[in-house]
């Protein structure tokens, strides 16, 4: 048998676009030799996925799910929003949360998981592009976990059960009742989902974020044409306020958009009897931070038909 070089994979990956392990798998089956490994992999189906994977996945859903003491959350993309309505991809994206229980936040143990029907998540995503008719991908994952206490779920205007365009999880470290855990771990993650913290406590927020904001807020104020000393202070509050308004726990309520969360938290740790500790949270909201790409829907049909 031919040796399998980083070559050759490379060559049969520029040729069909397929993935990397797929190549090396065509190339094993069919001896190195090239052009049967073309032809294997589009009897196969993952030539013809591959043709589809230059284009924009930016729909699609978000799943979470709980499972004792530990949850997690996936976003799979789709090109369309009808997609997210096909119960092949819905039960995907459940199943794919199911398995990222286990593997947590590393995408690429993820997708090399097997899947309980067969093959593993890279696999069966590829025959689902195949079938469907639109590039998916699988973008992120995250998982939290308590030894003590309870995750909580919740989704955003749900298309199914577990299943939405923005999910949350809440992570809530206690010996309190599980009932009160409950209770305050869905209004926490819907508060999440509707104020967007950008980190859980104020230390937490992304230096770069931060200074960008500070030098917005020093252009503001060098505009006041007030003293050197006076600009300082004014950037200085400007950025006390942002990292207030953005850090979970100093964020007010949404509920009664006066209380902070860091009390929300200590009033019903005191009312269950018990210290309850904010863990951690995961907030996925579907297609956050991709550019999507404006189209001109009438020159694409025109461009199809061939007029000018």
């Amino acid at each position: 048998m031919a040796e399998i070089t980083a070559a050759s994979v490379k060559e049969l990956r520029e040729r069909t676009g397929a993935g990397m392990m797929d190549c090396k798998k065509a190339l094993t089956e069919t001896g190195g030799d090239l052009e049967a490994a073309i032809d294997w992999l589009r009897t196969k189906g993952l030539a013809a996925a591959a043709k589809k994977s230059g284009r924009q996945a930016a729909e699609g859903l978000v799943g979470v799910v709980v499972s004792g003491k530990t949850g997690a959350a996936v976003e799979v993309n789709s090109e369309t929003d009808f997609v997210a309505k096909n119960e092949q991809f819905q039960n995907f994206v459940r199943a794919v949360a199911e398995i990222a229980l286990g593997t947590g936040d590393d995408i690429d143990a993820l997708a090399a998981s097997s899947m309980a029907a067969g093959g593993t998540v890279s696999e069966v995503l590829t025959h689902n592009i195949a079938t469907i008719g639109e590039n998916q991908s699988l973008r992120r994952a995250r998982s939290l976990s308590v030894n003590e206490g309870t995750v909580v779920s919740y989704v955003h205007n749900a298309a199914a059960p577990g299943l939405g365009k923005i999910g949350v999880l809440v992570a809530l470290e206690s010996g309190a009742d599980a009932a009160a855990l409950d209770s305050l771990g869905k209004q926490l993650a819907m508060h999440i989902a509707a104020a967007n913290p950008l980190a859980l406590n104020e230390d937490g927020l992304d230096a770069d974020t931060v200074e960008r904001e500070r030098a917005i807020a020093a252009e503001k104020a060098a505009e006041s044409g007030k003293p050197a000393d006076i600009v300082a202070k004014m950037v200085d509050g400007a950025i006390a306020k942002f990292r207030k308004e953005n850090a979970l726990m100093s964020q007010l309520f949404v509920m009664d958009n006066k209380t902070r969360i860091f009390d929300v938290i200590a009033a019903a740790g005191k009312e269950a009897g018990s210290p309850i500790v904010l863990k951690d949270y995961v907030r996925f909201q579907l297609g956050e931070g991709i550019e999507k790409a404006e189209s001109d829907f009438a020159a694409e049909v025109a461009a199809t038909a061939g007029i000018a």
